[in-house]
């Protein structure tokens, strides 16, 4: 259990006021270090983006039974939204602060079946809110990216 505690958690950030926003901001940075100035390796990124998922799948489903349903220390939904937010990217701050300031607008107003994901069951219904809010940042970022916006 204290596994799944601390992997839902992301390591205690669950349990700070703006637990999100600060879960979804510590991905970006991390996500910025390992790679800055290029675009991730596609294997390791795809390889890293989906075990965060499938695990943060898993934990949140345990912990749900201890904290309550979609309980709010939970917050590796947002690292996993924010990860998927900047695949396939270039790394640099830009793109790093956008995905951020997208993915948060989506995850937080939950436009376009983002809200009806949590009607999933379990840690489906607490991750796949935040995936599909990354997916729609995404595409708007490859859509920006395409076009050569910035």
């Amino acid at each position: 259990m204290l596994f799944h505690k601390l992997y839902s958690s992301v390591f205690g950030i669950g349990f700070i006021k703006g637990a999100g926003s600060i879960a979804a901001a510590v991905c970006g940075v991390c996500w910025y270090l390992a790679w800055s100035g290029s675009t991730p390796p596609l294997a390791i990124s795809l390889v890293v983006t989906a075990l965060i998922t499938l695990i943060g799948v898993w934990s949140s489903s345990i912990v749900e039974s201890v904290w309550g349903k979609d309980p709010s220390k939970v917050v590796i939904d947002e690292v996993s939204g924010m990860c998927i937010s900047l695949l396939f990217l270039p790394v640099n701050v830009t793109y790093v602060l956008c995905a951020f300031i997208l993915f948060r607008f989506f995850d937080i107003v939950k436009p376009l079946y983002v809200r009806k994901m949590e009607l999933l069951p379990a840690g489906w219904g607490i991750m796949m809110d935040d995936v599909l809010a990354g997916v729609y940042t995404n595409i708007l970022l490859q859509i920006v990216l395409w076009f050569k916006l910035f």
